[in-house]
Order: C-alpha cells, then structure tokens, then sequence
C-alpha cells in the first residue's frame, strides 16, 4: 500500500492512499492544481512528515498522525488484535463480503502489517474459523498469516525491503515520479536488457551485475509508477511459480499444460524435437 503526501498550494498538506478520490473528487483539486511531495509504504513515516511538512509551510497542524487516525478505524470496525490471533466482527459466513468490503484495509500485529488484498482474501477465507465465545465473529492465527505471506523465504527483510525503499527515496529526490512515466521506463529496461545480453556473450560477470542491478532499479520504478510496490509484484509472480510443474528440455523449463498430450510418455515433446 503506497501513501501519497499531498501539497494544495496555499490550502493544506495532508495523506492519502488515493489522490484522485480524496484530492480530486472530494475536495475539487484536478491534477495540476496540487502536488505530490512524497510516497512511501511506510505509514509511519508519510505520518510523522506530513506532520513536519504543516509546520515548515505554516499550515494548521493535524491533531493526531495519519497512521492514528487509521488505526482508530480499525477500533471502530472493531477489528480484535492479540499475540495470537486477528478477529473480525463479523460471522463467518460474511466473511468474504466484508473483507471485499475493506480491501487495501491495513493492521499491525506483532508479527508485522497485515493486510486484506486479492492475494489474502483467499487465505482468510480459508483459514479463518468461527469464534467459540461468539459466533457472531471469526478469527484467523496471526503465525499461520506470517508464515503464508510475510516470512522471511517470501518476503526477505534483511536485504530486499530496505534497498526497493532506497531505490524509490532515490528516483523521488531526482524526480522521476514527478517528470517521468511507464512508458520511459519501460523504454529503459529494454535497454539495459541489451546491456545484459551484450556482457552475457562476452560473460563479462561486473557487467552481468551491473545490467542486472540496473533491470532491478527499472523495475521498481515502473511499478511505483504505476501504483504498485516491487515487493508485491516479485511475491505475486512467486505464488504463480511455486505451484508449477513442468520439467527441463533444451535448457529451458516447459510448464506441464504446455506439453503435448500425444508426447507426455516420451522425454522429448514432439515440438521440442530436432529434425
């Protein structure tokens, strides 16, 4: 989830996770009229800047930080958090509504951010059972979630989540998200792919490093800009491949569903045969 620290000139600086909703629809700002002064998936920094940013312009400060007032939403919808568990107020059976219902809808446990998306919905639906005080509410296991989607195999947090944040905080400062877009970038990574084939002929290994690094960097920029995270689209793609099966030919890795049904009981498939 990225939050948007916002900038109308003259009026206010405030936090959103969707300009066009909060900026342009409620308060009448089209693009153009307002400016982005920062994003960032950390809520408690976009929440302690916004603060800061009030009092440097001058504006009326905030009484309560952006990341409290989305915490007390969670109090509202009364959204029970232990060591253990996350229970939901709602029966089982609404389950799947609700959690449409509240999806992007972020909380913290001990465990780290969880977060209702159409990568967890499934899992909650799953996973979730039906309180034994109240039936009325359900719940799931905090470390089940963890393991499922936030532990350290699918989602490393010693190295990949700092440097993809440094990477953004980089293209910010130089003002990529501001004067660039997709496209541009995808113009870029197609040239650096270039690079690498280039040191890949030549098997120059601190070129290979070096065009593979830049791919990265590309990358996570092109999914900033179009309103993703990096990390969500690797742990996306890894959900996909985890499950798939195939086998080895040629030195590439052929799905199962793409094999021949005629030549499933050969070792070659037929399209894969030299002539």
């Amino acid at each position: 989830m990225i939050y948007h620290l916002y900038h109308i000139p003259g009026k206010k600086i405030g936090v959103t996770r969707d300009l066009n909703k909060r900026v342009t629809v409620v308060q009448g700002y089209k693009p153009g009229e307002y400016e982005v002064l920062d994003s960032s998936d950390d809520i408690e920094y976009i929440s302690n800047m916004e603060i800061e940013l009030q009092k440097s312009y001058g504006y009326k400060v905030d009484t309560n930080k952006y990341k409290d007032l989305h915490n007390q939403k969670l109090n509202e919808m009364k959204i029970n958090i232990t060591d253990q568990t996350t229970t939901f107020p709602i029966p089982r059976v609404q389950l799947s509504s609700w959690l449409m219902d509240n999806i992007n809808l972020s909380w913290e446990t001990s465990l780290g951010k969880f977060k209702i998306n159409m990568k967890t919905i499934n899992w909650i639906l799953t996973n979730s059972k039906t309180s034994m005080y109240n039936d009325k509410r359900c719940y799931i296991y905090n470390k089940a979630f963890y393991e499922a989607f936030l532990d350290t195999d699918n989602n490393p947090k010693d190295i990949s989540l700092n440097i993809f944040k440094k990477i953004r905080s980089w293209a910010k400062v130089r003002g990529l998200y501001e004067k660039g877009d997709s496209k541009t970038q995808y113009v870029k990574l197609q040239e650096e792919a270039g690079e690498l084939a280039k040191a890949l002929l030549k098997n120059d290994q601190p070129e290979i490093i070096d065009a593979i690094g830049d791919m990265v960097v590309v990358l996570t920029n092109l999914a900033h800009m179009q309103g993703l995270t990096i990390e969500e689209c690797i742990h996306s793609a890894y959900e996909v491949i985890n499950k798939r099966t195939g086998k080895m030919i040629d030195g590439t890795f052929v799905k199962d569903k793409e094999l021949p049904q005629e030549s499933m009981t050969q070792n070659i498939p037929i399209k894969y045969m030299k002539l």
